[in-house]
């Protein structure tokens, strides 16, 4: 039997996203200063980039639920 797209949709997500909070544990265990040394800089970078992502995701499902149009 052929999987649904839903099936699909389940399986896939239930996937990466295990493999991204891993991830971002494993980005979490760099804040250990007796093995690493960074800055609030280097911190800053990090989150930004991660908040970004996590919009650019939010976007992505938006753009296929709710078609933008413009008007004047």
């Amino acid at each position: 039997m052929e999987e649904t797209k839903r099936e699909k949709f389940t399986r896939l997500a239930e996937a990466r996203m295990n493999n991204a909070l891993k991830q971002i544990e494993l980005l979490g265990n760099l804040a250990n200063t007796s093995a690493y040394e960074y800055s609030e800089e280097d911190v800053s970078k990090m989150l930004k980039t991660l908040r970004k992502a996590v919009s650019d995701l939010g976007d992505a499902f938006e753009k296929t639920s709710k078609k933008r149009k413009f008007s004047l």
